[in-house]
């Protein structure tokens, strides 16, 4: 009851403030916003607008809300200090064979607390040299590279001859060869 007396009197006041179409002013829609939802009998006393302005009010209020939330400060993860960032260089640059996994487990030890992802992107990558080509691969092992096949040769007597066959590289000579006619 009080609630509803209270809601009354402030509609009056907005009234009483101008003989022309009220304007409210930021405090009065906070006001409503909040009886809107502390109170359940809010929509019966209200007359200067309709609920659902107050609705759109308090939607309103909400969103600029947690948009001001949201733009204060930095966006994003805060940084890392420089100091850790550092310590994951040197331990990185120091156990080569060490991966995120490792090293976020030795800093846990020592009370720093970091994503797996975070210290992969602060380690130093090692270079591993350049892999061999195919060309010194060939050369590296021409000895033991040999090729086959297996093909049929369809002959002038209409027999087909199968044949298989077997070369090495090195010297490009025929290791193997075998033939044999379908009967």
């Amino acid at each position: 009851m009080q609630v509803e007396i209270l809601a009354l009197r402030h509609q009056l006041a907005v009234y009483q403030r101008t003989a022309a179409r009220p304007k409210l002013r930021p405090a009065d829609r906070i006001l409503w916003a909040w009886l809107s939802r502390a109170w359940s009998g809010w929509r019966e006393a209200l007359v200067i607008v309709k609920p659902e302005t107050v609705i759109v009010w308090r939607r309103r209020k909400f969103r600029q809300h947690w948009a001001r939330l949201c733009r204060s400060g930095k966006p994003g993860r805060p940084s890392i200090p420089r100091e850790v960032r550092d310590l994951i260089r040197r331990v990185s640059s120091a156990n080569p064979l060490w991966g995120a996994p490792r090293i976020v487990g030795e800093l846990a030890k020592i009370g720093i607390h970091l994503p797996r992802s975070t210290v992969a992107k602060y380690m130093i990558r090692h270079r591993r040299p350049p892999s061999a080509t195919w060309r010194t691969f060939l050369k590296n092992h021409v000895r033991d590279i040999v090729a086959v096949d297996f093909f049929v040769v369809p002959t002038v007597r209409n027999q087909v001859l199968f044949v298989f066959l077997v070369l090495a590289h090195e010297r490009r000579r025929v290791l193997t060869d075998y033939f044999e006619y379908s009967h």
